[in-house]
């Protein structure tokens, strides 16, 4: 569904969407500097003493902050011409979920603390300095993690075999004699914990075959690492010969929002529409 655009429209996507004027760059500052401000509140409200002493002030300034982010989230659907296509991209459900927690705070107290994800927002800061190379290589990123899902897919499946039968070796090896090991399931946490390098030592191995066993898994546990690790950077080389004569572009679809275009191109990635739709 698309929606007729207007003169007001269009200067409201101008001003919200677009770093390209100085009104547009002003805005996106101005709003970068309220989510540091609204991060820095919400963090400041879990310390005790200042909670004891600021609580009401903090709790007015966080109203503030999310009116604020409210009004700039309905600015964001109105501005753009196909609402759906901001309301559930990646940087539409951030925006969201920045102003949710506040709301449902009336129900759940403790859930406004999650509105620590407005720092996710700053990944803008990219499209609004214009820095289009960090774009190009957050693309990368993004592309060589997709291109390699299936190849971590099923390694990760046989990492999860594997610390079955571990988890379950070590009850038959430790559980007569190791308080630790007193299930499968908590054998099999330390299957986990151990496989993957964290080693909490809340729970260890007392037998020589159980630590027999546990050295094993530890060495075990750096092919782990270095597996997928391996896997990603072959993708990412293939990325970024894919994308090294490609430049990207900050300018934002009117239709859906999103950046991160090569500068040639005519229409969105994302949705297909035009990114100039002036231009039909």
């Amino acid at each position: 569904m698309s929606f007729k655009s207007t003169p007001f429209k269009e200067k409201v996507h101008e001003i919200i969407f677009e770093a390209d004027t100085k009104a547009g760059k002003w805005f996106d500052i101005i709003l970068l500097l309220i989510i540091i401000a609204s991060v820095i509140v919400v963090s400041l409200e879990t310390v005790g003493p200042l909670e004891e002493q600021y609580g009401n002030l903090f709790i007015w300034i966080e109203w503030i902050f999310t009116i604020f982010f409210t009004v700039e989230y309905f600015l964001r659907i109105y501005a753009v011409r196909r609402p759906s296509k901001y309301i559930f991209s990646f940087y539409g459900i951030i925006d969201l979920l920045a102003i949710l927690p506040v709301y449902l705070s009336f129900f759940f107290v403790s859930s406004k603390h999650f509105t620590i994800i407005r720092v996710m927002r700053l990944l803008r800061v990219f499209r609004i300095f214009k820095l289009g190379s960090f774009l190009k290589h957050g693309n990368v990123i993004v592309n060589s993690l997709k291109a390699s899902r299936a190849k971590i897919t099923v390694f990760m499946y046989f990492v999860l075999l594997a610390v079955i039968v571990f988890g379950a070796v070590m009850y038959m090896v430790e559980g007569g004699s190791n308080d630790g090991f007193d299930s499968i399931p908590r054998s099999i946490y330390w299957a986990i914990v151990t496989l993957t390098t964290v080693g909490y030592g809340d729970i260890s191995p007392i037998t020589p075959l159980g630590q027999f066993i546990a050295a094993c898994i530890m060495i075990l546990g750096y092919a782990v690492i270095a597996v997928p690790t391996g896997i990603i950077s072959a993708e990412m080389v293939n990325s970024m010969k894919d994308d090294e004569n490609n430049d990207i572009s900050t300018q934002a679809c009117r239709y859906c929002g999103h950046d991160g275009h090569d500068y040639d191109a005519k229409h969105c990635k994302y949705c297909g529409e035009l990114i100039h739709p002036e231009e039909k």
